[in-house]
């Protein structure tokens, strides 16, 4: 039997137990557990039984769940029954705050265009039935959302979850399209994009990948449960890993509690004036210009001049989309774009 069968088959075991002696209205002999409960039954002897029944009493009393031992008959001593007090392990009624309820309100709603959406709203359906009021009106005009438009994220947040490993199709930067098989490990949107960091079995080390770069459906291989994640795996840490070699610094103005992102590679940061600070960042062609354009009118590129350019095409591209074609009303198609100089 594989670690992770044995794992599942002790949980199933433990729970079946607990289910047992909560549910029960009075205490239940040892005996009985065993003929009741199918893992015990298929126990080989009475002293395997025995063994297998100690570990689960004494695993469920570490886990903070506490089985009362009761004499079943004054005039025999030795035999004692076995329960759980319902009452001792039932939580409290949850009460939310107002604002509590507003956070919870508007997380589900940032996952409305997103794969798991569902899970998001079934969460808010609970707590109306318990009681709580939703205001559906909540952050109206300014809520978050949480896009997920890739096709294979929702597979891929299955693996993830069941951990279970995946192969599927991947396009490389150079467009060579490889076979990869992997054991997920976590989802994370970086720089406004989904990527999935997990260990590469064939190339027997930890990798990222961009999920818009996915081809293809993605396949299950192996059974839930298989592997474990590093304790220690950070998914920063690992996309941060692969970036690219910087080419060299490179300069940009952000404004005042504006370019987080870029502030937390900052070398050097200066302050301008009362608006704007100027900060020195390692530069990585597409990495870098694609941080800038992402804030729009807060950020400046100053420095070097393959960074301006870089941003400069970026946004005319954006305002090209915009554009009206002369005589159907619109922006001309001259609008400058504003890089290198204080806007």
């Amino acid at each position: 039997m594989s670690p992770a069968s044995a794992s599942a088959d002790k949980t199933e075991r433990l729970l079946n137990l607990i289910l047992a002696l909560k549910s029960a209205r009075r205490p239940v002999s040892k005996q009985k557990i065993r003929e009741s409960l199918p893992a015990y039954a298929a126990a080989t002897s009475d002293e395997a039984f025995d063994r297998m029944f100690e570990r689960d009493k004494d695993e469920l009393r570490e886990m903070g769940i506490p089985i009362t031992t009761t004499v079943l008959d004054v005039l025999f001593d030795d035999e004692v029954g076995y329960r759980i007090d319902a009452s001792e392990t039932t939580l409290p009624a949850i009460s939310f705050e107002a604002d509590e309820v507003a956070v919870l309100a508007l997380a589900a709603r940032a996952w409305s265009t997103a794969s798991i959406s569902g899970a998001a709203s079934a969460g808010l359906r609970k707590l109306r039935l318990s009681g709580v009021e939703i205001d559906e009106s909540v952050a109206a005009g300014a809520e978050p959302r949480i896009r997920t438009k890739e096709p294979a994220f929702e597979a891929v947040h299955a693996a993830v979850s069941a951990l279970q490993p995946i192969t599927f199709d991947y396009r490389k930067n150079d467009g060579e399209l490889t076979t990869r098989h992997v054991q997920p490990w976590a989802l994370k949107n970086w720089h406004g994009r989904w990527y999935l960091t997990g260990f590469d079995v064939d190339r027997g080390d930890e990798r990222a990948f961009r999920l818009s770069r996915f081809e293809g459906t993605v396949r299950r291989k192996g059974r839930p449960g298989s592997y474990a994640v590093p304790s220690d795996h950070v998914p920063e840490v690992a996309l941060e890993a692969q970036l690219p070699e910087p080419e060299g610094t490179a300069v940009v103005r952000v404004r005042h509690g504006r370019g987080h992102t870029l502030r937390r590679y900052a070398q050097r940061t200066t302050e301008v004036d009362e608006r704007w600070a100027e900060i020195e960042v390692p530069y990585r062609r597409g990495t870098t210009e694609r941080d800038v354009v992402a804030l729009g009118t807060h950020a400046v590129a100053v420095s070097p001049p393959e960074l301006v350019d870089g941003v400069r095409s970026a946004l005319r591209a954006v305002l090209d989309a915009q554009t009206v074609p002369a005589g159907q009303g619109g922006r001309p198609d001259d609008v400058p774009v504003r890089t290198g100089e204080h806007a």
